[in-house]
């Protein structure tokens, strides 16, 4: 019985979906309340678009229908070629020389070492992938000679999925981060520290500091740090919810100022 009601009730929804009239495109750009500006981000519920149910009340034969992740394919399968591909190269050049070369033993650093080398550039390269398509589009614009002409079927796919491309290169950044910060609990970092000391006793030197080393180091996590903001207030404004709180503007300045 309660199945047969929840069928209802959806049926129900359908039909005033249906009975709706569609507004007209001059209605949907109203003005925010508060800054009387235009808003682009706040569209209008189509009744092409798919209905989203409870998961106790969508139907079984609706949830076989549904695509798992559309526009996620996509990015996820260049951001595993591109780490695939660097993880080679970085494994190759860190590892597989040294122990080929002068017979040094330095596969411990796969796990952190590498890995670590590994995120930033798979990072910025996704990070580029965002902004790239934009630049092609508009030299297939001035190429057309107008903008009302439709793209390639592969830059509009790329075109769609400059979000899931964003929110990838802000992930491997924090993943990034985080096993940055994991540096000085390794134990193979430990054992450096004290060869280090040791040789400092075996030279007779009562102080390590070397100027130029320090103020690398220091710049170094700096600008990593202000990268990190800066690409987490683009996730974060590219939350559906947030971004449909921000006029065509605000979106706007966020999006390319920042970058």
């Amino acid at each position: 019985m309660e199945l047969m009601e929840s069928r209802q009730n959806i049926t129900n929804q359908e039909e005033l979906w249906k009975m709706k009239p569609r507004r007209n495109l001059e209605e949907d750009d109203y003005l925010t309340k508060d800054s009387g500006e235009t808003s682009m981000l706040k569209r209008p519920v189509l009744l092409h678009q798919p209905t989203h149910f409870d998961a106790f009340d969508c139907p079984r034969e609706l949830q076989h229908k549904q695509k798992l992740f559309p526009k996620w394919r996509l990015p996820i399968k260049v951001a595993t070629i591109i780490s695939s591909l660097t993880f080679l190269y970085t494994l190759l050049r860190e590892v597989v020389q040294p122990f080929v070369t002068s017979h040094q033993q330095y596969f411990y650093r796969i796990p952190i070492l590498v890995v670590n080398k590994v995120l930033p550039m798979v990072s910025i390269t996704l990070l580029a992938l965002v902004y790239l398509p934009g630049v092609i589009a508009a030299v297939v614009q001035l190429r057309n000679g107008t903008k009302y002409k439709k793209f390639p079927h592969w830059l509009d796919r790329w075109m769609l999925t400059r979000k899931q491309f964003g929110l990838l290169s802000f992930f491997f950044a924090i993943l990034h981060a985080i096993y940055s910060l994991s540096y000085p609990m390794r134990r193979s970092y430990r054992y450096k520290l004290l060869n280090w000391a040791y040789q400092q006793v075996q030279q007779n030197k009562e102080d390590a500091w070397i100027e130029h080393d320090v103020w690398r180091m220091e710049i170094y996590v700096s600008l990593g740090i202000v990268a990190l903001a800066i690409l987490a207030l683009l996730a974060v404004t590219s939350i559906p919810s947030v971004s449909d709180s921000l006029t065509w503007r605000e979106f706007h300045y966020i999006q390319v100022n920042d970058t």
